[in-house]
């Protein structure tokens, strides 16, 4: 009378293993966002913060394109602008393709408009990631706020997932990367100005103060 229902437990486990197995073995492609607002008070010239942010940006990235235009205004406003999320496909048959396909993320640019310093970057590690970077410097009475924005694909499982882990074990994943990414422009403003820097928000969320602590931020990472 036992037989029957160990035959049965051997075959929902034959079962359970197998369909684990062939989700380990499907390669996925996964687009992530990350974005983060950071406010930095100081007196220094825009000038002075474009040079470090940039400074702060090339110890990640393997290419940047950045630019300094001309102010729109003679004086500060009163409270700093933000950057801005478009789809340039919107509305053409191309969106309308995409948005179907589930791929209407990877579409999505930044904007930054009446920022006093840009910068588009990229990092990629062939067959792992591909980190997409936008880095916005908008001034204001105070000082400046720093908009970051980025989304990065990565791949996930298949037969290279053992060679991804090994190096993501040496190098770090795709996520602490990012925020690395993102947390030494801020350090590097930091410590050439002396500024007073502060989070206003962001997604993930971040945890503590890791920009204070000259440490990396995996473990801010919620």
């Amino acid at each position: 009378m036992m037989k029957k229902p160990l035959v049965l437990s051997f075959a929902v486990l034959a079962l359970t293993g197998c369909g684990t197995m062939n989700n380990a073995l499907v390669e996925k492609t996964k687009t992530i966002e990350y974005y983060r607002i950071f406010d930095i008070k100081t007196q220094a010239d825009r000038y002075t913060i474009a040079e470090s942010a940039s400074n702060g940006l090339g110890r990640n990235v393997h290419d940047a394109t950045e630019a300094r235009p001309i102010p729109t205004s003679s004086e500060l406003p009163v409270k700093a602008d933000r950057f801005a999320l478009v789809n340039p496909f919107e509305g053409s048959k191309l969106g309308a393709l995409m948005s179907g396909g589930g791929g209407q993320l990877g579409f999505k640019i930044a904007t930054c408009d009446k920022a006093s310093w840009t910068a588009n970057a990229t990092r990629s590690i062939s067959g792992q990631s591909e980190l997409k970077l936008t880095a916005c410097l908008f001034p204001y009475q105070e000082g400046y706020h720093l908009d970051l924005y980025a989304t990065f694909t990565k791949k996930e499982g298949g037969f290279m997932e053992l060679s991804r882990m090994a190096s993501s074990a040496m190098v770090g994943t795709p996520e602490e990367w990012t925020e690395k990414t993102f947390l030494d422009i801020v350090r590097q403003i930091k410590n050439d100005t002396g500024a007073q820097v502060s989070f206003i928000e962001g997604y993930p969320k971040l945890e503590g103060t890791p920009w204070l602590d000259g440490g990396d931020a995996v473990s801010a990472l919620n």
